[in-house]
């Protein structure tokens, strides 16, 4: 078998590492798999093999190839209804003015029309029901893959719209982007979070305009995408440095008063956590007294400090919170407990008191927190993380704070 078989039995298999090493040896990433007389490329995409297919375009795989059907790999990778399979094939020069741009859009614009569940079953000939199954992209957000007769959409079109409007810089309007979100009613789901992104991308005031047009909308979906778009408009991006909303966050307070549906205010809290100097006026203590403890949870970020020191009322607050009897509320205050410098004793109490909590991820923070306020009790209450859990995530920080704690004590009796 030459390089041209290994590499098409690669692709066939989903074997990305075998394909890279065949593409370095100098395997035409152009191959055409004969049992389909299509190039590589396209085996990938039904198979909706983003590894594979990144590579094979890495290597120039050509996804704006007319293929015998008139469709190019690039736009079957649209048809798919895979973001970050489209993502995964996208060549730069598609966002060059030209045909294959147009194209492009055209199709992605005639998926985003389309019913997949309804298409599948003109494509498979079958009265259903269609299988869903709901799969997670590496950001955390949903989208569902339906099935049919051996056939496969996924429901990311919208998702691969939006998206592309937005790399190729045209500026959807706000009123469209908000129905192609409500047409995926859920935070998580794929296309909302890329409506929501797309907006936060702008970062002008027409976009925190019409979004905080909708703060008195009688529909909270409606409310909830605008909470969304505003807190997207607040996050910017930090990596290039280009966040011009932060300070505006203390604008939604009012709003934030006056909000009674638990999922929008989740949403207007965490943007109230990104001003510096917020002015909470109370937040922090009404979202303390919240009968849900998503809300109860931010309430340690909205407390009023004044130079590391709380109040008599914000520290009390603490208190009850770090004996909450949700987990969530207890972990998310002992993560606030562990980075407060302030001197009050009875933060050092409370923190003893969450070494002994029933998720070991808390007491490794409150370990942490004692060890980082020089509290001696840190040394005892080390011995309660017993063994690492698997899958606790980037803990290593605070797992070494009572390591450092030892070596000031011996650094200071050095000294004396």
């Amino acid at each position: 078998m030459g390089d041209g078989g290994r590499l098409v039995a690669a692709v066939r298999s989903g074997d990305a590492e075998q394909v890279r090493e065949l593409l370095d040896a100098g395997a035409d990433p152009d191959t055409l798999d004969e049992s389909t007389d299509l190039p590589v490329l396209c085996s990938a995409i039904a198979a909706y093999d983003e590894p594979v297919a990144e590579a094979l375009v890495e290597y120039r795989a050509d996804a704006l190839r007319r293929l015998p059907d008139g469709t190019t790999p690039l736009l079957r990778a649209v048809e798919s209804g895979s973001l970050w399979l489209m993502w995964a094939v996208f060549p730069e020069v598609a966002q060059r003015p030209g045909p294959a741009r147009e194209e492009l859009l055209d199709r992605a614009r005639h998926w985003a029309r389309t019913d997949p569940e309804a298409e599948l079953r003109r494509r498979a000939g079958l009265p259903g029901p269609v299988e869903r199954t709901r799969l997670e992209d590496e950001t955390g957000c949903w989208y569902e893959r339906l099935t049919l007769g051996g056939q496969t959409l996924h429901d990311g079109h919208l998702a691969i719209l939006t998206s592309l409007e937005a790399k190729l810089r045209l500026r959807t309007p706000f009123g469209e982007l908000l129905a192609r979100a409500r047409a995926h009613p859920d935070r998580d789901h794929q296309t909302w979070s890329e409506t929501v992104l797309a907006l936060g991308r702008r970062l002008d005031d027409e976009t925190w305009a019409a979004a905080e047009d909708l703060s008195r909308d009688p529909d909270p979906l409606n409310r909830l995408f605008a909470a969304d778009a505003l807190l997207s408009l607040i996050v910017g991006d930090p990596v290039r440095g280009d966040q011009p909303f932060p300070d505006r966050a203390k604008e939604l307070v009012p709003w934030a008063g006056r909000e009674r549906d638990v999922e929008v205010l989740d949403v207007l809290l965490n943007a109230l956590t990104w001003a510096e100097d917020l002015g909470t006026k109370g937040v922090g203590l009404r979202c303390a007294a919240h009968p849900d403890p998503r809300i109860r949870s931010w309430a340690p970020e909205l407390l009023d400090v004044d130079e590391d020191r709380l109040s008599p009322q914000s520290l009390a607050v603490l208190l009850t919170l770090a004996r909450d009897p949700d987990a969530d509320v207890r972990a998310r205050t002992c993560h606030w407990l562990e980075h407060h410098r302030g001197p009050e004793p009875e933060i050092g109490d409370a923190l003893l008191e969450l070494t002994r909590d029933e998720r070991q991820l808390t007491r490794i923070h409150a370990v942490a927190g004692l060890a980082h306020r020089d509290d001696p009790r840190c040394v005892e209450a080390e011995a309660r993380i017993g063994p690492l859990e698997a899958d606790l995530g980037e803990v290593e920080p605070p797992l070494l704070a009572v390591r450092y704690y030892r070596r000031r004590q011996e650094e200071q009796k050095s000294e004396g």
